[in-house]
């Protein structure tokens, strides 16, 4: 599928009216140049600016044109099914997937949760643990959770559509600004009706960016539960549980400490392996962790 026919029904899932403002852009623009004083009757201005932000309207000489009229006619020829959850885009996985990763969550606190979730966890760990000792099966969990975490966001979060969020909204605040040095009020008028629906798009934003760590959690809570019930109910020999730090020296993982910071040597542990490998297996796979611009 074309690059701009799949933009297209992209904005169309989250908008199903843009249909009929695309219908009537495409009338126009057999007519000449699109401008927004021509056009404004007939589309937003939330959605003329999601058709820029997205490149399927582009600069024209003297206004703008939509780049690839075939790709938007041909999606638009086509029903295409809207989102299940209009507001968040998340589908009914997803929300069992958030049930099911708060549910685990009570396992830091009821015993019998951890015990359950430690026991399953352990049928799968369990064979690893018996030939590595307890820091090193750390590591390896760590490696793991590492690289499926930057794999779910590398597939579920939408990067690029963020960072041409952000770019979109520091373009109108730059034309703001030029606006209210021309004293050009009809122009400040319109890009403030557009940032205000570009600011009610960022909480759809947010809904996304939660998605990918429901399905990390829901993977992520067992292993850390399993670790716990590791050290607190079974037996795990000293030389298992003795690691060197840089700066602390030699440190028992279960009953040491780490200077001033609040956390189990354990779970320090953890975390220095999840992010020195996590930062690797991104740039490994390409996996850009913040906004970038398409």
């Amino acid at each position: 599928m074309a690059r701009t026919e799949q933009k297209v029904r992209s904005l169309v899932r989250e908008d199903p009216e843009l249909v009929d403002a695309l219908e009537r852009l495409l009338e126009r623009q057999e007519e000449g140049t699109l401008k927004w004083r021509d056009v404004k009757g007939d589309v937003t201005t939330g959605q003329w600016g999601r058709l820029i932000e997205k490149g399927i309207l582009e600069d024209a000489d003297d206004g703008f044109r939509l780049k690839d009229p075939d790709q938007v006619r041909e999606a638009l020829s086509e029903d295409v099914e809207t989102e299940d959850d209009e507001d968040s885009g998340w589908s009914q996985w997803d929300k069992l997937a958030g049930v099911g990763a708060l549910g685990m969550m009570a396992g830091y606190s009821i015993t019998s949760v951890r015990n359950v979730v430690g026991h399953a966890m352990n049928a799968f760990i369990g064979p690893l643990d018996n030939v590595l000792p307890f820091y090193v099966v750390v590591l390896v969990l760590a490696v793991i959770t590492g690289f499926y975490s930057a794999v779910i966001q590398g597939n579920l979060m939408d990067m690029e559509g963020m960072g041409e969020h952000q770019e979109r909204m520091q373009e109108i605040q730059d034309a703001q600004k030029e606006a209210r040095e021309q004293g050009n009020d009809e122009r400040l008028e319109q890009l403030r009706e557009e940032q205000m629906e570009l600011m009610g798009d960022q909480m759809g934003m947010f809904k996304q960016q939660i998605r990918p760590m429901v399905w990390i959690m829901l993977i992520t809570i067992p292993v850390f539960l399993w670790m716990y019930w590791k050290l607190l109910t079974v037996h795990v020999s000293t030389a298992e549980l003795n690691v060197v730090f840089p700066l602390v020296g030699k440190t028992d993982l279960l009953h040491g400490s780490m200077g001033p910071l609040p956390f189990p040597p354990w779970l320090v542990w953890y975390f220095l392996c999840s992010m020195g490998f996590g930062q690797i297996i991104r740039k490994t796979l390409n996996v850009n962790p913040g906004p970038t611009s398409a």
